[in-house]
Formats: structure tokens, C-alpha cells, sequence
């Protein structure tokens, strides 16, 4: 007999005791706790009953260069990590939302160059954006972006670039991170970067990402 079996097996028993109670006793307080015994008797049956699953964190996504044949693997790849691993979700929406902790990321591939999306994803301090393009005061978010290639994330090198693939792609721009990249990529990070320059957006300290 399973463990959930004889759980119920009790639960049962409790619900018949308190029936008893109810029929063959006449005290007020013995009656009353025969109600209470069939009340928890048939709430225990009932949450025994649904089906139990087990709490296991998120599959982490393998990242197999072998199958990277193309960009749009890349960005695939990419855009798996960006809702799993690299937790860019928890933060970020792709669209407008006024729940969203971080700035929307809707055409950030065509905003940014990929070498300034790699720097605020390592380097999230370097620089901040104040976009002026509203009538009020730029918004600002509560959370602050993380370094993604240090714990407890950890992004590698392959990982982060797949990504801003993904987010090239997503903003129907051309990606500009090839195969033949990822494949031999390092855990040396590119030349320093410098701000993309777009119109309305001016840069000051701290991160483009968020």
C-alpha cells in the first residue's frame, strides 16, 4: 500500500469514527467533535486525492554548438535561454507592461549594436539610458540589471551571444553573430565597447539594458 493509500485509509477511518459519534452519542461536546473529526477527515480524502507532482527546478538548456548550423539556430537557442537560464524574463517584457521591473525590450536589436548589448549584459553598470522620446520624466525601474555572466546566472560566453542573437531576430533586424562565432567562441569578452548613438537616447552612467 502506498504512502498517499494509507493516508486515505485513515482519513477514512477518522470520517467513520466521527459518524459514529454523530449517531451512538448524545453529549453536545462529543458530537461537536465528531463533526470537527468528519470535517478534517473528508478535507484530508479530498487533498490526498489530487495528483501529486513533484517541485523540480527548470531544465537547463544544453548548448550543443554541433547543431548550430545557421543564425536563426543561434537565435532558437538564444531565446530559450533568454526565458530559462539566463532569467531575462523575470525583469524584462518584449512589449509594453506596466508590471514590467526593467525596460521593455521590443526593438532593442535595432537600437543598440551588438557589441554595446554585450557590454550592459557584462558590464550592466557602464552606462544608463534616459529616453526623452516622452512628454514626462524618463520612468524608472525597481530592479537593477545583474552581471549575466557571473553567479548566480552564469552565462558563458556562447550563451550570451546567442542570446543577443535572439534579440536581433526579435527585432527583425539582420543578426550579426555568426555560426562560425559561437563555435569558437572564448571566455574572452570583445574589445571595449562603445554607446550605440540613436536619436533621442542619451547615454550617462550605468547600464543600456536597464
Amino acid at each position: 500500500m502506498s504512502e498517499v493509500a494509507f493516508l486515505q485509509l485513515i482519513g477514512l477511518s477518522v470520517v467513520g469514527l466521527g459518524i459514529a459519534v454523530l449517531l451512538f452519542i448524545k453529549a453536545r461536546f462529543a458530537r461537536v467533535v465528531g463533526f470537527v473529526a468528519i470535517v478534517l477527515g473528508l478535507f484530508s480524502i479530498t487533498a490526498l486525492s489530487v495528483p501529486q507532482m513533484a517541485s523540480l527546478p527548470p531544465v537547463e538548456e544544453k548548448f550543443d554548438v554541433a547543431n548550430i548550423k545557421t543564425a536563426s539556430d543561434m537565435a532558437a537557442i538564444g531565446q530559450k535561454i533568454f526565458f530559462s537560464k539566463g532569467q531575462c524574463a523575470l525583469c524584462h517584457s518584449i512589449g509594453p507592461s506596466e508590471s514590467a521591473r526593467c525596460p521593455d525590450l521590443k526593438g532593442i536589436g535595432a537600437k543598440l549594436t551588438r557589441e554595446f548589448m554585450y557590454e550592459s549584459l557584462t558590464q550592466p553598470q557602464a552606462y544608463i539610458y534616459l529616453d526623452f522620446r516622452h512628454e514626462s520624466q524618463p520612468k524608472e525601474y525597481p530592479a537593477r540589471m545583474p552581471y549575466i555572466n557571473k553567479n548566480p546566472i552564469g552565462l558563458s560566453k556562447n550563451e550570451i551571444l546567442s542570446v543577443i542573437a535572439f534579440l536581433q531576430q526579435m527585432s527583425g533586424e539582420p543578426i550579426t553573430v555568426s555560426p562560425s562565432e559561437i563555435t569558437q567562441a572564448s571566455d574572452t569578452p570583445p574589445a571595449q565597447a562603445k554607446p550605440a548613438q540613436t536619436a533621442a537616447v542619451v547615454p550617462i552612467h550605468a547600464s543600456g539594458l536597464n
